[in-house]
Formats: structure tokens, sequence, C-alpha cells
């Protein structure tokens, strides 16, 4: 199976990037199912209906989410009627929307993903590593389903890493996302699972994370509150990360892709030139 992850769209040049690449590569690659975090796809912060569909219509199965779920408003109604939209699945119990969901995939293969978020640095939520264990209880590797991605949203690398190792073994892929800047760990793990602590942004990286360099340029160097941030609208780097998994559900093979943009291009050499 091959599995495409994309990391955090921001803004419309991310979108753009979006709507560009992943359905020539859905093609070229001959994907089986695409990933991609879209919590920062509306202007920088959240995400809206018409957004959400835009980038399922382009060909991604499932969006996940992150600590900026809900900053659009509209969210807390649409998530509910709309299962390829994941949010946190430690947010507290009563929390609309859901944070893992079956999908099946384009050659009927079962593909399980979950979006836990950290704790270290973040909002104050449940144990990410609980929710893990109850979810891959409930269906587990090779016996409820084909493949599992995990979207593990936080601000540290040893928590990411942490819970890479955590499920190493029971999860077929583990890509960590919110740091927008991707990270050159890629690797399988001892147990099989492919892990990558950072896929980075799908965004314009003329910028500070994405956003219009001079505000947060502005508030580093004057310590005062100024304009909101807006999200830098020049050409994005298309930013994820593909896998290729077996039959047991455990990666083969993991290469970071970045196409477009700012940043040195790169994909899997053996799938052929994107």
């Amino acid at each position: 199976m091959r599995i495409l992850f994309v990391g955090d769209v921001l803004g419309r040049a991310g979108r753009a990037a979006v709507v560009r690449y992943v359905p020539r590569l859905r093609e070229k690659w001959a994907l089986d199912f695409v990933v991609c975090n879209g919590e920062n796809a509306a202007g920088g912060f959240g995400i809206t209906e018409s957004i959400c569909e835009e980038m399922l219509m382009a060909g991604v199965d499932c969006v996940t989410l992150g600590n900026h779920a809900f900053d659009q408003r509209e969210t807390l109604v649409f998530i509910e009627r709309q299962p390829r939209l994941l949010r946190p699945i430690n947010y507290p119990p009563g929390t609309p929307g859901r944070g893992s969901n079956l999908f099946t995939a384009a050659r009927g293969q079962q593909v399980l993903v979950i979006n836990p978020m950290g704790r270290v640095f973040m909002d104050a939520i449940d144990d990410p590593f609980a929710a893990m264990e109850r979810e891959l209880g409930a269906c587990p590797l090779g016996v409820a389903c084909d493949a599992i991605v995990v979207d593990m949203h936080a601000e540290t690398s040893s928590e990411k890493m942490a819970l890479g190792h955590f499920v190493d073994g029971r999860a077929s892929l583990v890509v960590g996302t919110h740091t927008h800047v991707p990270t050159a760990d890629a690797q399988i793990l001892p147990g099989g699972t492919a892990y990558l602590t950072d896929a980075g942004m799908t965004g314009d990286y003329d910028s500070v994370i994405g956003m219009d360099k001079e505000e947060p340029m502005r508030r580093f160097i004057r310590k005062t509150p100024g304009a909101r941030y807006e999200p830098a609208s020049g050409e994005a780097t298309f930013c994820g990360v593909a896998a290729e998994i077996g039959a047991d559900g455990l990666a083969t093979m993991i290469t970071p892709v970045r196409l477009g943009g700012r940043l040195k291009r790169e994909w899997p050499q053996e799938w052929g030139a994107p």
C-alpha cells in the first residue's frame, strides 16, 4: 500500500499546492491513501467547511487537525457531519467530532487514522498515550485494519519520538505535525513503524512558519502587540512524507516529499518523478 501524508497546509498558498499536487501524485504514484493536516488552512487559523471540501475534492482521503481545530466556529458544527475530518482524539469527552476513523483505501484496504495531540507546551488536554492505547486495542493492526496512520500534533520532538516508539510495531506510519519545519529523521523504527518527527509545512517558506515576515519580526524586536498575523502568499513548498506499507501492515519504505517553492526537492525515486 502506498500512503502520502501532507504536512500542515497553511493559508491560500498551501491550499493551492494541495490542489496542484495531490491529483497528480495520486495518478503518477498510484497512491492508495492520502492524509493531510489542515488545521492552518483557513488563513493560518483553523479550517472551514468549504476549504475542507476543496481538499477532499483534490484527492485527500482524510484531513487531520490540531490545536487550531476550532479556531473557525463553524467547525464545531460541520465536523459532526464530516467523518473525513478528524480533531485531536484526546480532547475531553463531549468535544464535537471524532479523533479517529476507519477508511477504505483505493484498492479496498482498511486504513485507521488517529490524530493525537501532545501536552508539552500545548493545551492541557487528556493523555495522548492512553488514548492511543485504547484505539490500538480496539482496532489492532493486521486484525481489524490493514494500515494505521498517526498524526501526532505536538510541540516537542521528544514527545513525538516517545509516541513513535510507544506504538512501534502496532502502527504503520507515525508523522509529527505542528512546528512547520520538516525534519531529517525519516526512518523505520525497530518494530517496523515508519516515523518522521515533523512533516513540515505546505506553505510559503519565505516567511516565519508560514506567516508574512514583518509582523512576527516586529514582535520579536519590539515585544509589543501589533497587527494580525497574515499568511505569506508566495509559492508554497508541498511538504510531506511518502510511505510504502507491506501486507503485514508495517513499513517497507519512508521518504520525505518536498516539491515546488523554496526548499530542495525530494521524493521517493523508486516511485518515479512527480
